[in-house]
């Protein structure tokens, strides 16, 4: 029991909020090796499209962030992701929202399966 009570309480000085914030933050080398990157990016506007695209033919995954504009604007919203897909479909990538407030953009040859789990 000992062992458990150990594992299970609150070290004194350790942040977990820090610890988990800056789990990316090593070394970039460490990627040097790397085929293709899952990019965390943020829709904001119209500006952001064009990079969302060049990251997507450059051949890596994007994990898009549309929370903000959700709630500022619905409508740009549905606009921007509209010309986001007609994009990724040219290029025979994918795009599937995968929560609230995340869209998954994917490059040619990688495909998101899009059928919800039986409940």
């Amino acid at each position: 029991m000992a062992f458990l009570e150990k594992v299970l309480r609150k070290e004194e000085g350790i942040d977990i909020e820090e610890f988990l914030n800056n789990l990316d933050a090593e070394d970039e080398n460490i990627y040097e090796d790397a085929d293709a990157f899952v990019k965390p990016m943020t829709l904001n506007g119209d500006e952001d499209i064009e990079n969302v695209i060049n990251e997507s033919k450059q051949g890596n995954i994007v994990l898009l962030n549309i929370e903000g504009l959700s709630k500022r604007n619905a409508i740009k919203l549905k606009e921007l992701i509209t010309k986001i897909k007609a994009n990724i479909e040219e290029i025979d990538g994918d795009i599937a929202r995968i929560s609230h407030d995340k869209v998954l953009v994917t490059p040619s040859k990688v495909k998101i399966i899009k059928r919800k789990e039986a409940q």
